[in-house]
């Protein structure tokens, strides 16, 4: 179920987080196949962890590491994020994080596929919503399991990319409440060679 338990900094389907210390400890440590890191990359690194930090001293930012693959290619095992707390409402295709509802203390990572009032459907491996073929960018794969949820206003259908390796996403567990969403991912630090906002 991809997912793992975290702390207060954690999330799943691909998610642990680290205290302060030992996220301090592992950027240190980190190291590239190429011979470590070039400077410029080193010092971008730098940089984009120092804003990191002091936002989320603050408690508008949250850092994760993904650990499995229900969100690839957008978020591949080992890549750092950064999130930002949720304000207001969700759009389709946001990346956002929450808690299971099947599994308190465990929380998920998915994309935002259907949207208040919305009837999204998988038919033969595509999803559809409210009739018309869905054009989905992100997705990987075929989506297997076949069926029909309406969407309830103030609330959000999501799947995760990886559409053949994700679970605990709508089909399992239907709309979520868009006030059960903590946090919206925005962009990818680490490595440095993956650096960038999210699609």
């Amino acid at each position: 179920m991809n997912c793992t338990r975290t702390s207060v900094l954690g999330v799943s389907s691909n998610i642990t987080g680290r205290s302060n210390h030992e996220r301090r400890r592992h950027f240190g440590n980190v190291c590239h196949k190429e011979g470590c890191m070039r400077k410029r990359g080193k010092v971008a690194g730098l940089v984009g962890a120092s804003v990191v930090t002091a936002a989320a001293l603050r408690g508008m930012l949250r850092r994760f590491e993904i650990k499995e693959s229900s969100m690839a290619p957008a978020l591949k095992s080992g890549d750092w994020i950064v999130a930002r707390r949720r304000v207001g409402d969700l759009d389709r295709g946001d990346i956002v994080v929450f808690e299971d509802p099947a599994d308190t203390g465990l929380n998920l990572i998915k994309r935002v596929v259907g949207i208040g009032g919305e009837t999204v459907s998988i038919e033969s491996g595509r999803v559809v919503i409210n009739g018309a073929l869905l054009a989905d960018r992100w997705a990987s794969g075929i989506t297997p399991t076949e069926g029909s949820w309406f969407v309830p206003d103030r609330h959000v259908w999501v799947l995760g990319d990886n559409r053949s390796e994700s679970r605990s996403d709508g089909r399992t567990i239907g709309p979520i409440p868009v006030n059960a969403v903590g946090w919206q991912a925005i962009a990818r630090y680490w490595p440095t060679r993956r650096l960038g906002s999210l699609p």
